[in-house]
């Protein structure tokens, strides 16, 4: 008969330890000793080697080497303790996911920063007809972890939409041709070819995405010669071009969605309206479980329509005065 004490007795694979002793041997390893885990869980450094004894003994095997008054993980130990952290974290991030969520009041939004100003006025008339929810808008280029940043919806392009559990589609954007009023008086436009010999600004993404139409690409689709000339400034956040454009810095090929209420207000003008769609569509994610809250689902809803509005305008006339090319 074997006098090892932990091989004197069968263990049941399928039978756990006590929960106490678990969390004992987890938290005496992540704390590095039993001193610090027992100031962790509240008891005195006797219980905890009290549960890893009970331990040791459940799983019939050492899980810890102790040489004086240090303790170093055997192999079995390690092994274990592996699977443990993995679990104990997850239990973590459960408990973090039920405090946000019960504390939570009204609604996080993530999107991208260029798409604020297309937000703006959805997020001031739904806050105005659901006056007693909050929302809040975070302007982020990277993807989120809904849940354990907080996040109901995040607003996102292309192949990102397929990190989250539930999206739908909002809308496939277009780029057009834009200007401030007062470059298009220094410099007046008859036709196509004649953009393209003006100052031109470009936009480069993020390598992750499919690339945005180019001058290169609006110049075939109007049949025309590519431009003799590189881009005098190029920008990677499309929301920079367009500044730049309203400073009377040249052309830009402005998204639909970014521009339109420039154009509005009278900040950007389209003096020849050629369009090319992006490659790929904005989605509006969520995690399951999101909708479950009405506010949620009503807030959704909103967005979907506005995604289908927004469209319906990009494939219609975007305001312009002629007069703004006269001579």
């Amino acid at each position: 008969m074997s006098t090892r004490p932990y091989d004197t007795q069968e263990t049941d694979a399928a039978a756990l330890p006590p929960m106490r002793a678990i969390q004992a041997f987890e938290a005496i390893v992540r704390r590095g000793s039993v001193a610090a885990a027992a100031d962790e869980l509240g008891v005195s450094s006797g219980a905890v080697s009290q549960q890893l004894r009970k331990i040791e003994r459940e799983l019939g095997t050492r899980l810890l080497e102790r040489d004086g008054r240090s303790l170093t993980l055997t192999s079995w130990g390690r092994m274990y303790y592996e699977q443990v952290r993995t679990a104990f974290d997850e239990l973590r991030r459960a408990q973090h996911r039920l405090h946000i969520a019960r504390a939570k009041q009204g609604i996080v939004l993530s999107a991208p920063p260029p798409l604020a100003l297309w937000l703006q006025r959805l997020l001031l008339e739904w806050s105005t007809s659901h006056g007693t929810v909050s929302l809040r808008l975070i302007g982020s280029e990277r993807e989120p972890v809904l849940q354990d940043e907080g996040i109901d919806f995040r607003i996102c392009y292309g192949a990102d939409a397929r990190r989250y559990e539930r999206f739908s589609q909002l809308f496939c954007d277009a780029v057009v041709p834009v200007c401030s009023p007062e470059f298009l008086r220094r410099h007046p436009i008859k036709d196509a070819a004649d953009i393209l010999e003006c100052p031109l600004i470009e936009i480069v993404w993020d390598s992750r995405h499919r690339p945005p139409p180019t001058w290169v690409d609006w110049a075939w689709s109007a049949g025309i010669a590519p431009p003799q000339h590189p881009a005098r400034l190029t920008f990677s956040l499309a929301s920079a071009a367009i500044d730049a454009a309203q400073d009377s810095g040249g052309f830009v090929l402005g998204q639909v969605s970014m521009i339109a209420e420039h154009v509005r207000r009278g900040r950007l003008v389209v003096p020849v309206d050629r369009r090319l769609n992006l490659p790929e569509s904005y989605f509006l994610a969520w995690q399951r479980g999101t909708l479950e809250r009405q506010r949620c689902a009503d807030f959704r809803n909103a967005l979907i329509a506005a995604g289908r509005r927004q469209q319906d305008l990009c494939t219609s006339a975007l305001s312009f005065t002629p007069s703004a090319t006269a001579t």
